[in-house]
């Protein structure tokens, strides 16, 4: 199967965000259910590994656990997917981080965007990560 990269400018990212802001704010709390889910998983295993007999409230709710737990991780994919499917990499779901390949010059880069802010305004190279990221005005590599 052929890979496309998809290079956005700017103003092509920013038309995006729409789209991004719901979709990131929808993962961000199917992430923390997930999280919380997962960590009641936890839990119950370690009733189970000190003798919990199944009869226990907690123990008994595994199954709904579980399946909640896989649940939300097929819609976490599904919507991860949706948004790859427009050319963005979904880098960071607690921190709402997403980035655009993109041309600074001659070198392929990715325009950077956190949820909540406004516009596409930052920039860092393909190994850099949002620490290292810079204003898309300054020219300097």
């Amino acid at each position: 199967m052929p890979v496309s990269l998809t290079l956005f400018s700017p103003e092509e990212a920013n038309n995006l965000l729409p789209f991004l802001e719901s979709r990131m704010s929808h993962l961000a709390a199917k992430k923390r259910e997930m999280d919380q889910v997962q960590g009641e998983l936890e839990v119950i295993q370690l009733l189970l590994a000190a003798g919990a007999s199944t009869g226990n409230p907690d123990v008994a709710a595994r199954a709904h656990k579980e399946r909640r737990s896989n649940e939300l991780g097929e819609e976490i994919t599904d919507a991860v997917a949706a948004i790859h499917a427009k050319g963005c990499v979904v880098k960071d779901l607690d921190q709402g981080l997403v980035d655009f390949y993109s041309l600074r010059g001659e070198r392929v880069v990715f325009l950077c965007w956190q949820r909540g802010e406004r516009r596409v305004s930052h920039w860092h190279s393909l190994q850099g990560g949002f620490a290292t990221r810079r204003p898309i005005q300054a020219k300097s590599a």
